[in-house]
């Protein structure tokens, strides 16, 4: 935290408005840095910067939302239903449920349903190591939910989720905004 901290510290310094994390696990992390270090006469402080000018790719895309209307279709290309899977670490930790649906949806981007798309996937961390069996069922559940409306593809905004979705399905598994990026280029 300390190291991230000074690296990122003199950039704020020289004006950067947000330090954009696209792993919703990290960045739900480094907004809990002023948490973690709040009784530290060094970083406490410098912590609480970093904290408040932590943003998640989303909310960064969200806040241009009225330049995404109708980008997709200017690119004239029908985009595959895709179904979206929202960390914990966002639905929770970061408090952005919703937000890549609604970024997904104005982009022109068919969404299929995903009962209990509240539930963990399974990952969560070290639990998919620790507790392999729950996770593993965590993980079949979760696709079965994904896949019921016949996706093509699924996405998510967290590496580890990323990682033990593919390991359950045959579907392509990606970040979000590399859906975004291959419909927009």
């Amino acid at each position: 935290m300390r190291r991230n901290i000074e690296a990122w510290l003199p950039h704020l310094e020289a004006g950067v408005e947000a330090i954009v994390m696209t792993a919703s696990g990290c960045g739900v992390t480094v907004r809990e840095y002023a948490h973690h270090l709040r009784t530290c006469p060094e970083y406490g402080e410098k912590a609480r910067r970093i904290a408040e000018h932590t943003r998640d790719i989303a909310e960064v895309v969200w806040a241009e939302r009225s330049r995404l209307a109708g980008l997709l279709a200017a690119t004239r290309r029908k985009p595959p239903p895709v179904a979206v899977h929202t960390p914990c670490t966002l639905q929770h930790g970061q408090k952005l449920n919703g937000l890549i649906e609604r970024i997904l949806e104005l982009l022109g981007i068919p969404l299929t349903p995903t009962p209990d798309a509240h539930l963990c996937c399974g990952s969560a961390g070290t639990y998919s190591l620790l507790q392999r069996d729950l996770s593993q069922r965590l993980l079949a559940n979760k696709v079965a939910a994904l896949t019921s409306g016949g996706p093509a593809r699924i996405v998510t905004a967290n590496i580890g989720c990323l990682l033990h979705l593919q390991s359950g399905t045959p579907l392509p598994v990606s970040h979000w905004v590399e859906l975004l990026d291959e419909l927009l280029a």
